[in-house]
C-alpha cells in the first residue's frame, strides 16, 4: 500500500504540492481562530445548585433543604458524586457527572429532579436555583471599583453602599452582555434597602400585629392595567400608579383605623434607608474596603477573547462613570494564558531553529535541509486543524504534544530525503530515470519508516483511557501528538519525493565532500567500534542488564507526584479564623496580615476577598478569607518556582504565629485546582467520615496531632466548622398550652420579626430596592432584650418571649460539609521538602498507629495524591497495552517472531536513560514522567526498526550476517544520528524553559532526552550485536 501511495504522489506531483500548501494555509487560519487557554479544563461535569434559606442555622439548612435535595439527585443516571455543605442562610449541593454527559443535558436532569424535590422544602424559603453554566476555573477575571473621595459625588450615600449600587445596576449589567460571560458575581459594599423597624411597644399599644405591617405594604405597593379607552379617533392605554416611590410614601401607609383617624406606618416604625444583612467584604492593601466583582465564564468559552472584549467594554463602561470613579482589574487570566502560550511558542521557534541547524550541517544541501524543515509546518498545521475541528483549546498541554513531537516530525523526511540523496548519487544510477531512482529509494524506506511511526503512535493511543483530571490533562497532548505524527507519515511517504522531484537533479550532489567526510567517520570510527562490540558481545550482554536493574533500583527510590506545582507568578494565601468570629473583626484581622504581606519588598498590592458573595460561589463563612498577592515583576519578568517559593516560606515563618488563624500558601488556579480533586483548597485531604459531629470533631484533632510530626507535612489544619456560638430559643410546649400560645406564633416572631424579611421592593426607574420590615434594633440586639418581647395569646393577652421559651448560649457548626451520604470532616495540608508518597505514606502509619476509629467511620486521603494513585493504576494498564501494540505493528512489519522480539528488546533498556533523566533533573515521578516513558517506548524503537529492516534485506540479497550488520549499520548511521538529534534538539527548549507552564512539560522531555540518548548507543551498538547472536544461533 505504501508503495502504491508513493508511485500514485510522484505520478500527480503538482496536486500533491498544492495540497501541502492548502494544509500549510488551512492550519494557519485555524491556529488564529482556535481558541485560548493555559490549561485544559480539568472540571469535572458538576451541577451547583444554590438554596438560599435567610436566617437558617446549619443545622436547619442541612435537615430541611440539602438532605432533601441530596436523596432526589443521587437517583439520576450517570451521577459519580453527590456532596453538599450546609452553613448559615445558605446550602450548595454538588451534583457530579460521568464525563461523557453533555453538561447541558446534565442541568436539564438536575433542574427536572430540583422541581419534584421542591416539595419537600419549607416553603417559606426560596426556591432553589442551578449556579452558573461555568466550570470550577471559570472565575477569569476579577475587578474592584475605586473612587477618589476628593471629586467623587456619592448623592450623600455612604461611599462603598453608592460603589456597590453603582456596580450592581451599572458595571454589572453592560459586562453581563459581553459573549462568553456567564455571571458576574457582587461582593464588598452594601446593598441598599427600605428598612422599615418596628416599635413592638406601639405595636402592642394600637394593637398592630407583624401581619397587619406587611398587609399594608402589599397592599400599596401595586401597578395595574385597565386595558385601553378610546377618545376621537385616538387610543389611551389605562394604567393604575400606586408603587410606592420613596420613604414618605411608605410611612404615609395606613396600617389601621382608630376610632376613624388612620394610623400611619411613620407612626409605630422607623422607616429609613439602611444596608442589608452581608456575608461578604473585599479589602485592598490592609487599608481599604473596594466593591468587587468576579466574572464567571460560560463553560467552553474561549478565554483570551472574552477577556479581550471585557476589556474593550470595561474601556467603554469607564467613559461613562461618574467623575472620580475608576475600574481597577486586579486578577486577569489572559496573562496567564498569554504567558503559557508564550513558554511553547517559544520552544516550538527555538526548536525549529535548532532542527533546521542540524539539518543545514547534517546533510549539507540547502534542497535535502528544505524538504526535511517543510514537514514541521505541514505536520504542525494537520495538527492545529485536528485540535480545531475537535473543538479543543490551543494551551499549555494540546500546543506542547506540537513541541514535543516537533523533532519527530522531520524523522521519516530524514530517513527518506537522506535515502534518495544515496540512490541518485549512485554511480549505476546515472543514466536511469530520475523519478524510477527516486521511487525505488522511497519504496524502499517507506514501509519500515511508517511502521516505525505507527509505533509512536500506537503507544500514545492508550493516554486516551485515561480518566479524570489526568485524562483531561494529557490526552489534548496525546491528541496533537498522534495527528502530528500521521501527517508525519505523509510527509515523509508523499511529501519528500514529490518535492524531491521537483527539487534534486542526477548527478553528484554539492555535499559529496562533506557526505565523504561522514563515510570517512563511520569507516574510521563507528565500524571498528561495532566490530568490537560484536566480538566482545557477551560483555555487553552482562553490563547492559546490570544498567538495566541499576536503572529500575534507582527508579524506586525517585519521590512520587501527582502533577507537578504550575507556576502563576502569584499567590494566594488562605485564612481560616476562629469560629466564632464576625465579619467586622474578621476584616480587621485580614488587613493586620495584608500589612504584614505588603512589608516584603517583592509584593506589589493585596487584595482580600472574607467570607462569600451572592448566591452563585462558594458558601464560604465570614471566618474564611483568600488573600491574593501580587509580585513585582522586573523587567516584565514572572516570578519563578524558586523565587516565589522563598517569599512564600518567609511569609509562613512570619505569619505562622499569628494568633487564633490557620493559613495556606498556594496559587490562584491551583487554589481552584486542589478544590476540585478534593474539596479542599490544600495539596492533601484527610476526609474523615460519620455521623455524629462531635466525634468526627474529636477524631479530626486526634489525626492532626498524629500527622503534624511528619516530616514535609506544612500548613496543616482542620477544618474550622464547629464553635459557632448560638443563641437558641428552645419552645417550653407546657407553658406554650398553659397560656394559649402557638408555636406558629413563636416561630414567626423570631423568623420574621427579629430575623428580617424582604416584603416589596420600590423601583427607582429600572432600579429595585428591597423593602425590609424587623423590629428596630434595641429591641433584638441582645438575649435580654429577646426573652421580654411580647406575644399575644389566644385571649387576646400579651406574655413574655421568655415565659413560654428558654433562651440559652451554646455552640454549634459553622457548617456541615456532606459527601456519599454522609458527614465529611477534613484536614487538610500542604507538602514541602520531600516527595508526596513518601509523606503519605508515613501518614498512613501513624495513623493507623495511633488513631482509633469507632465503628461506622472511616479516613480516605483524598487531593491530588488521590489521582495520584488512580493514575499509577491506570498505567499498570496502559504500559502493557502499549506493549501489545508495538509487538503487533513489529510483527506485521517483519512477520517474523524473532526480529520483532529483538526490537522489543529495546522498550526496557530505553529506560535506563529515562530514568537517569528523572534524577539528574531532579524530577519526582508524576503523571507528565509516566506519559514521557510511553513515548520514549515508541521513539526508541523508530531506529531500531529501520536498521532490522535493513540487515533482513541485505541478509535477503544473500549477504553474509557479519557483514550485513557492518554495512546495514554504517549506511544507516548517519540517519539514526539525524533523527536522534532532531528528536533531542526538538526537546531540549522544553527540558529548558522556565516559563508559565514549563513544570508540566520538563519531566516528559527529560525522560525522552536522556531515554534517546541511552537508546541511540544502545542501537548502534547492542541491538547489532543482539541480532548477530540470535541470528547465529537460531537462523537455518
Amino acid at each position: 500500500m505504501i508503495d502504491r501511495i508513493i508511485q500514485l504522489s510522484l505520478h500527480l506531483r503538482g496536486v500533491a504540492v498544492l495540497l501541502m500548501l492548502a494544509v500549510i494555509g488551512y492550519g494557519v487560519w485555524s491556529y488564529i481562530e482556535t481558541p485560548r487557554d493555559a490549561f485544559p479544563d480539568i472540571s469535572p461535569v458538576m451541577v451547583p445548585v444554590f438554596a438560599e434559606a435567610p436566617g437558617l442555622a446549619a443545622e436547619e439548612v442541612e435537615l430541611t433543604v440539602c438532605q432533601p435535595i441530596e436523596s432526589a439527585m443521587n437517583g439520576l443516571p450517570d451521577v459519580t458524586l453527590v456532596k453538599s455543605t450546609s452553613g448559615f442562610g445558605m446550602g450548595v449541593i454538588y451534583v457530579y457527572f460521568k464525563d461523557s454527559v453533555d453538561i447541558y443535558f446534565a442541568r436539564q436532569l438536575v433542574a427536572e429532579r430540583l422541581r419534584s424535590a421542591e416539595a419537600a422544602l419549607p416553603p417559606n424559603l426560596p426556591k432553589p436555583e442551578l449556579g452558573p453554566i461555568s466550570s470550577g476555573l471559570g472565575q477569569i477575571f476579577i475587578y474592584y471599583l475605586q473612587a477618589d473621595r476628593k471629586v467623587a459625588d456619592t448623592e450623600g450615600k455612604e461611599l462603598n453602599s453608592y460603589l456597590r449600587e453603582l456596580n450592581d445596576f451599572v458595571v454589572k449589567r453592560q459586562l453581563q452582555t459581553v459573549p462568553g460571560v456567564t455571571a458576574i458575581l457582587s461582593m464588598g459594599g452594601h446593598v441598599l434597602q427600605y428598612q422599615v423597624q418596628l416599635n413592638p411597644e406601639l405595636m402592642r399599644k394600637y394593637d398592630v400585629s407583624y401581619d397587619d405591617v406587611v398587609e399594608a405594604i402589599d397592599a400599596n405597593n401595586r401597578n395595574v392595567g385597565g386595558q385601553y379607552i378610546e377618545i376621537g379617533a385616538e387610543e389611551y392605554l389605562v394604567r393604575g400608579i400606586g408603587m410606592l416611590k420613596s420613604l414618605d410614601d411608605i410611612r404615609n401607609l395606613t396600617v389601621r383605623e382608630i376610632d376613624g383617624v388612620p394610623l400611619k406606618l411613620g407612626e409605630i416604625a422607623n422607616v429609613e434607608y439602611g444596608p442589608d444583612v452581608r456575608r461578604g467584604v473585599v479589602t485592598r492593601n490592609g487599608e481599604e474596603e473596594v466593591v468587587a466583582g468576579i466574572v464567571l465564564k460560560l463553560h467552553g468559552e474561549n478565554t483570551s477573547r472574552v477577556i479581550h472584549a471585557l476589556h474593550e467594554k470595561l474601556a467603554e463602561i469607564g467613559r461613562g462613570l461618574p467623575k472620580g470613579i475608576t475600574i481597577v482589574p486586579y486578577y486577569d487570566q489572559a496573562d496567564l494564558v498569554d504567558n503559557a502560550s508564550r513558554t511553547v511558542e517559544n520552544a516550538l521557534f527555538q526548536g525549529i531553529l535548532l532542527v533546521l541547524a542540524v539539518l543545514a550541517v547534517a546533510l549539507w544541501n540547502f534542497r535535502a535541509s528544505l524538504i526535511v524543515a517543510l514537514s514541521m509546518p505541514f505536520c504542525a498545521s494537520l495538527a492545529i486543524i485536528g485540535l480545531n475541528r475537535a473543538g479543543l483549546s490551543a494551551n499549555l498541554m494540546s500546543l506542547g504534544g506540537i513541541a514535543i513531537a516537533l523533532g519527530m516530525l522531520v524523522d521519516g523526511s530524514i530517513v527518506v530525503t537522506e535515502n534518495i540523496l544515496r540512490h541518485l548519487n549512485r554511480p549505476e544510477n546515472a543514466g536511469r530515470d530520475r523519478l524510477a531512482v527516486i521511487a525505488e529509494a522511497s519504496k524502499e524506506v517507506g514501509r519500515p519508516i511508517a511502521f516505525a511511526l505507527l509505533i509512536i503512535i500506537a503507544v500514545f493511543i492508550p493516554i486516551f483511557l485515561f480518566e479524570g483530571v489526568e485524562g483531561k490533562m494529557f490526552k489534548p497532548l496525546a491528541f496533537s501528538i498522534v495527528v502530528a505524527l500521521a501527517g508525519s507519515i505523509v510527509a515523509a511517504v508523499v511529501n519528500a519525493p514529490v518535492l524531491a522531484s521537483i527539487l534534486f537533479r542526477s548527478g553528484k550532489p554539492a555535499a559529496a565532500k562533506r557526505r565523504n567526510c561522514t563515510e570517512c567517520f563511520v569507516e574510521r570510527c563507528y565500524v571498528p567500534l561495532l566490530d568490537k562490540a560484536v566480538r566482545f558481545r557477551y560483555v555487553l550482554f552482562v553490563l547492559v542488564p546490570a544498567l538495566l536493574a541499576g536503572s529500575v533500583w534507582m527508579l524506586r527510590s525517585v519521590g512520587r507526584e501527582f502533577m507537578p506545582t504550575l507556576e502563576e507568578g502569584s499567590i494566594m494565601v488562605t485564612v481560616g479564623m476562629a469560629p466564632s468570629i464576625g465579619l467586622t473583626q474578621a476584616e480587621r484581622v485580614v488587613k493586620n496580615i495584608e500589612t504584614m504581606i505588603l512589608k516584603h519588598p517583592e509584593v506589589e498590592g493585596t487584595v482580600s476577598r472574607i467570607g462569600r458573595p451572592e448566591a452563585g460561589s462558594h458558601p464560604h463563612p465570614v471566618n474564611f478569607a483568600e488573600i491574593q498577592v501580587s509580585l513585582k515583576h522586573p523587567e516584565g519578568r514572572i516570578a519563578g518556582a524558586a523565587e516565589r517559593a522563598r517569599i512564600v516560606t518567609e511569609l509562613r515563618r512570619e505569619l505562622q504565629d499569628y494568633p487564633g488563624v490557620t493559613l495556606n500558601f498556594s496559587q490562584p488556579i491551583q487554589n481552584s485546582f486542589d478544590e476540585l480533586l478534593s474539596g479542599t483548597r490544600a495539596y492533601f485531604a484527610l476526609k474523615l467520615y460519620g455521623e455524629n459531629l462531635d466525634v468526627l470533631r474529636e477524631k479530626a484533632e486526634e489525626i492532626r496531632k498524629a500527622i503534624a510530626a511528619v516530616p514535609g507535612v506544612v500548613d496543616l489544619s482542620v477544618e474550622q466548622n464547629y464553635g459557632q456560638p448560638q443563641l437558641q430559643i428552645e419552645l417550653r410546649h407546657d407553658a406554650m398550652a398553659r397560656l394559649g400560645v402557638t408555636g406558629r406564633e413563636v416561630m414567626q416572631l423570631i423568623e420574621s420579626a427579629v430575623g428580617g424579611e424582604n416584603v416589596a421592593g420600590i423601583y427607582r426607574n429600572t432600579r429595585r430596592y428591597d423593602i425590609n420590615v424587623r423590629l428596630g434594633e434595641e429591641f433584638r440586639s441582645t438575649p435580654e432584650a429577646l426573652g421580654k418581647l411580647k406575644i399575644r395569646t389566644a385571649s387576646g393577652r400579651y406574655v413574655d418571649l421568655d415565659q413560654v421559651a428558654s433562651l440559652k448560649i451554646t455552640e454549634g457548626p459553622v457548617q456541615i460539609n456532606r459527601e456519599k451520604i454522609q458527614r465529611r470532616w477534613t484536614i487538610q495540608g500542604n507538602i514541602a521538602g520531600r516527595a508526596p508518597s513518601e509523606i503519605v505514606r508515613d501518614m498512613r502509619r501513624v495513623i493507623a498507629e495511633q488513631v482509633k476509629l469507632p465503628p461506622g467511620y472511616l479516613v480516605e486521603f483524598g487531593g491530588q495524591f488521590e489521582n495520584q494513585e488512580r493514575a499509577m493504576q491506570k498505567l499498570m494498564v496502559v504500559v502493557p497495552i502499549v506493549i501489545a501494540l508495538i509487538f503487533i505493528l513489529l510483527w506485521m512489519s517483519f512477520s517474523s517472531l524473532r526480529s520483532s522480539l529483538i526490537v522489543m528488546i529495546n522498550v526496557p533498556l530505553a529506560l535506563i536513560g529515562g530514568v537517569l533523566g528523572l534524577a539528574v533533573t531532579n524530577q519526582f515521578l508524576s503523571v507528565p514522567a509516566a506519559v514521557g516513558f510511553i513515548a520514549l517506548l515508541g521513539i526508541a524503537m523508530q531506529d531500531a526498526v529501520v536498521m532490522v529492516t535493513d540487515f533482513r534485506d541485505l541478509r535477503k540479497e544473500g549477504m553474509p550476517l557479519a557483514e550485513a550488520i557492518r554495512r546495514g549499520s554504517a549506511v544507516r548511521f548517519r540517519a539514526v544520528i539525524l533523527t536522534t538529534l532532531t528528536t533531542l534538539l526538538g526537546l531540549l527548549p522544553l527540558l529548558l524553559s522556565t516559563g508559565i507552564g514549563a513544570e508540566v512539560q520538563r519531566p516528559l522531555a527529560a525522560i525522552v532526552v536522556f531515554g534517546l540518548s541511552s537508546s541511540t548507543l544502545l542501537t548502534l551498538f547492542f541491538l547489532p550485536a543482539l541480532y548477530y547472536e540470535i541470528e547465529r544461533r537460531f537462523s537455518r
